[in-house]
């Protein structure tokens, strides 16, 4: 079975790392404020207690957990990078999937949007605009301070792409990246902690303990920069191979642990903790394969032309299919109406749809623009995939449909699931409130007005995101959630397709928490 290719195998060293003679930037005072965050990528909240992640569960007893955390739809993990660093959904900073199709970067085929030829091109095509909102990282150093970004997935370089990456001739780095990293720096970092662990067999947790290594002993050598960013891969890929609650999985997350201990021990040693707040998020929740579709196959069978890549010119019409993971994007060539109102009907008669949006008004379902999915090269029609509440083979509850990149019992993500809509922040330090948990929903377009508020920087536009004072100040303004849910129904000779998606509100943040649907045939009902 073929599975996509990611940076699994790569390690990516993001390092916004400037030379203490720079004049265009300043150590931070004593006293002023560091901010770290860490990535744990596919990070269930409930995998987070005493016994599998010791030191997090500290920090959690000493900080705020904050229970009602979400991802932003797709719950992906480029899609949840770029929400972190810059604060604003899909609509706005430009990537809605992981996996896209847009003919002015590739003609031909669908591309994986963090890869950093892929951001090169898209930049050239875009003006410098692949990215079309400022990044935490990129604001940070416009306002003088240091920064540090740290990664062993190619998700890392959309928080700086526009640094000078350095990466010719490093055939053994595979693609170390730095902004900027002098050859000398390079040199001393393998020196010092070996050579990058880019081999087919090396582990996940050697890749990460790197790369922990390399945040807190080389681009900390100096002293913490104002914003350090640090993403680990696991236990993402770990439970994508052996679904959520396996051994190998469940091991996965307690190396993330320890990485999370190196961190919080760097801090220690630099008598920074005091100065230092400290934010662990993931980028999305996580589920198991219960069923995985051919998706272009099952198309061709319905009598549509629709391929997952093209070997000639398009034609009016066809569909480029485009699978990731638990979402499905749709392209119709010539946006031709007619296709796509005969795509989305398909859908809704199927035993797989979930949540059915569309570029154009179809009954039944809902524009793009409800999950800000709206962006300018956005597919003609978007699925999230059908999920329930069963258990796997381990006990750990949340199943869900997929594409056929990955098989039944393997772990997956990125649909309206509750289980990959919520996903794990714990934040503690001097600026939050001790032994805490909020239930005001939160998410991770949060991030960033926060992290700025904390380092007192303005950011330079209005954000999508809020800055999470429930967690902040004891006497914050007293704050109440909206909940709502919206519904598209759709009639048919045969049966009504029905679809639902939970809606929470706080202030002006609106945060999506699950949606589903199903068919159901008219000689059910009787």
């Amino acid at each position: 079975m073929k599975k996509p290719m990611s940076f699994a195998r790569t390690l990516t060293l993001v390092a916004c790392f400037l030379p203490a003679i720079a004049l265009s930037e300043k150590e931070a005072a004593r006293g002023e404020r560091h901010v770290v965050v860490l990535v744990w990528d596919g990070m269930r909240p409930d995998f987070v207690t005493e016994r599998n992640t010791p030191t997090l569960w500290k920090l959690a007893q000493e900080g705020v957990t904050f229970q009602q955390h979400h991802s932003v739809y797709i719950t992906a993990t480029n899609v949840n990078g770029a929400a972190i660093a810059t604060g604003v959904y899909p609509n706005r900073n430009s990537l809605l999937a992981n996996r896209e199709f847009r003919p002015a970067i590739e003609a031909s085929k669908p591309f994986e949007n963090a890869e950093w030829p892929i951001i090169k091109k898209a930049d050239e095509v875009t003006g410098g605009k692949y990215i079309a909102a400022p990044t935490i990282a990129e604001t940070v150093r416009g306002a003088g301070r240091r920064t540090a970004i740290v990664g062993t997935k190619a998700v890392a370089f959309l928080h700086d792409r526009h640094a000078e990456w350095s990466n010719a001739s490093l055939k053994d780095f595979v693609r170390f990246a730095a902004a900027p990293m002098p050859a000398a720096l390079r040199e001393e970092t393998v020196r010092l902690l070996g050579p990058l662990p880019t081999e087919p067999g090396n582990t996940g947790e050697q890749r990460n303990t790197y790369a922990t290594r390399a945040l807190t002993e080389i681009m900390w050598r100096d002293g913490l920069p104002a914003f350090s960013l640090l993403w680990l891969s696991e236990p993402d890929l770990t439970q994508h191979e052996k679904s959520p609650g396996a051994e190998p999985s469940l091991a996965a997350v307690r190396s993330s642990d320890r990485n999370l201990a190196l961190v919080l021990e760097a801090l220690e040693k630099k008598k920074a903790r005091e100065t230092t707040d400290v934010f662990v998020v993931s980028d999305h929740g996580f589920s198991t394969i219960e069923r995985a579709i051919d998706f272009p196959a099952e198309l061709r069978k319905a009598g549509f032309d629709a391929t997952a890549a093209f070997s000639e010119t398009p034609k009016r019409g066809q569909i480029m299919v485009v699978g990731n993971g638990g979402t499905i994007l749709f392209y119709v060539i010539e946006h031709d109406h007619a296709v796509a109102g005969r795509l989305a009907e398909w859908l809704q008669h199927s035993d797989f749809a979930g949540v059915i949006f569309s570029r154009e008004k179809f009954e039944g379902t809902f524009p793009l623009e409800t999950v800000r999915a709206n962006t300018a090269d956005a597919p003609d029609v978007l699925v999230a995939l059908r999920w329930n509440k069963n258990s796997n083979r381990f006990g750990v509850p949340g199943q869900i449909i997929t594409d056929s990149a990955r098989g039944p019992g393997e772990g997956s993500h990125a649909t309206l699931s509750a289980f990959d809509v919520h996903n794990t922040l714990i934040a503690a330090g001097p600026d939050f409130r001790e032994h805490v948990a909020t239930t005001l929903p939160s998410s991770n377009v949060d991030i960033a007005p926060t992290v700025l508020r904390i380092l007192g920087i303005e950011p330079p536009q209005k954000l999508d995101g809020r800055v999470l004072m429930e967690g902040m100040e004891e006497r914050a303004a007293k704050t109440e959630a909206l909940t709502k849910t919206i519904q598209a129904i759709r009639k048919f000779p045969s049966g009504e397709w029905q679809q639902y998606l939970r809606v929470s509100l706080v202030g002006e943040t609106v945060y999506f928490d699950e949606g589903n649907g199903a068919f159901s045939r008219t000689s059910d009902k009787q």
